[in-house]
């Protein structure tokens, strides 16, 4: 027996998040599917977090163990038949490599990344309409860098906490909040990323911060209103959640 560890990639547009669902399609069904076609074996993966519906990955990781007898079998190989097995789906092992068999994908991760992106213009980016959130309005991002400050290091996440959130505590460690802009096009369109790093988040903490840093963006609200809604530990203060289309798990430390 064989503990794996892969990484993966996946547009998550048509697929109804993560975690295995009855009737739905999810990146995990898809990955378990792909394994029983490989090896005829039923194998349920473990994954570093779950990411919601419509929510990309450019370095999800998880682990499963494989008993593939005495045959050989290196990363490369198995990555490939995996990939093989899952087209057409628009998911890609991208590394698969043997681990020690304590290993655990989600309780041995030390961090975790992810990327928020915005684009700022009235046309409509066809060519990323699945991967980022259009706003038609041009965004402080100074403004909105101020008001990401007041997020960073250990606080409750009350206010940025989904209401069917299930995790146990809304406390949460950001160590870092970076809003920062790039040019999309040629006719003065931004490009606007928030990366978010920390350990562990909450039920769609990362939308939640980023529909709120739009609102400072957008002169609705100032940087220290951040800290006001923060304090308040109530949803109802903070802004929408921006659409899945917008986050993508970048990466995963160990």
């Amino acid at each position: 027996m064989q503990r794996w560890k892969i990484t993966i990639e996946y547009n998550g547009t048509d697929f109804h998040g993560w975690q295995v669902q009855p009737n739905l399609p999810t990146i995990q069904g898809a990955i378990e599917s792909a394994i029983t076609k490989f090896c005829g074996q039923s194998i349920e993966i473990q994954a570093a977090g779950r990411t919601d519906a419509g929510v990309h990955a450019h370095g999800q990781v998880a682990h499963f163990d494989l008993d593939y007898g005495d045959r050989p079998l290196t990363g490369y190989d198995l990555a490939k038949a995996l990939n093989a097995h899952l087209r057409p789906h628009p998911i890609a092992v991208v590394n698969a490599e043997p681990v020690d068999n304590d290993f655990h994908a989600r309780f041995d991760a030390t961090n975790k990344l992810y990327r928020y992106r915005i684009v700022t213009r009235r046309a409509p980016p066809i060519m990323d309409d699945t991967h980022v959130w259009h706003v038609k309005y041009d965004l402080d991002v100074t403004a909105m860098q101020l008001a990401a400050n007041h997020l960073i290091g250990h606080h409750d996440f009350t206010s940025f906490r989904d209401a069917q959130c299930q995790a146990n505590s809304p406390m949460r460690t950001l160590d870092r909040v970076d809003v920062t802009s790039r040019p999309y096009d040629a006719f003065g369109a931004a490009e606007i990323w928030i990366e978010l790093e920390a350990l562990s988040f909450i039920h769609h903490q990362c939308r939640n911060i980023a529909g709120t840093l739009a609102l400072v963006g957008r002169g609705k609200i100032t940087p220290d209103d951040v800290k006001t809604i923060l304090i308040a530990r109530d949803r109802t203060k903070a802004g929408q959640t921006a659409p899945a289309s917008g986050l993508s798990l970048r990466r995963i430390d160990y």
